[in-house]
């Protein structure tokens, strides 16, 4: 399973944000703009909340299960895999969401006098930081779950005595 890419998410990121923030701007040319959810940000929030749990009750359980504690619970190995996974694809899907709002935030920064707008500014930039948290909190899961490095670097086995 390969790792997550900060370039990667960066540029899912970038690349919504100018397409966000140029839909905007054709979206308000016509004469309205799409809103921006108050739910938005909370989501995030909770998907960055469960994948921290997550990484939290795995780092206990694996820690537990390293000083070999008696009544360890042990870490099931595609238990493990699976949150890897939901956590590569939430930082992914966080990433684009991210981008979307941030560009969407990035156009109404422009009529921040407009109470309406302004609210829709606020509830963008939240949702960015939710983004963000989602993203760490992948990263923080993915580092727990990351097996050791193998001693052998050359790939041979040392010989029988």
């Amino acid at each position: 399973m390969k790792e997550l890419r900060i370039r990667t998410l960066a540029a899912v990121f970038l690349v919504a944000g100018v397409l966000s923030w140029a839909g905007a701007r054709l979206w308000s040319s016509v004469g309205t703009l799409p809103q921006v959810p108050l739910a938005a940000p909370v989501v995030l929030a909770l998907i960055a909340a469960v994948l921290l749990a997550t990484a939290l009750s795995l780092r206990t359980r694996l820690k537990a299960q390293r000083e070999r504690r008696p009544g360890a619970k042990g870490v099931d190995p595609m238990m493990a895999a699976r949150a890897v996974v939901f956590g590569q694809a939430s930082a992914l899907v966080a990433a684009l969401v991210a981008g979307m709002y941030g560009g969407t935030g990035a156009f109404l920064l422009e009529s921040l006098d407009i109470p309406v707008r302004r609210d829709q500014a606020i509830y963008a930039g939240f949702s960015v930081l939710a983004g963000i948290a989602v993203i760490a909190a992948a990263f923080f899961l993915e580092r727990v779950c990351k097996l050791p490095e193998d001693d052998d670097t050359n790939g041979s086995t040392a010989p029988a005595a």
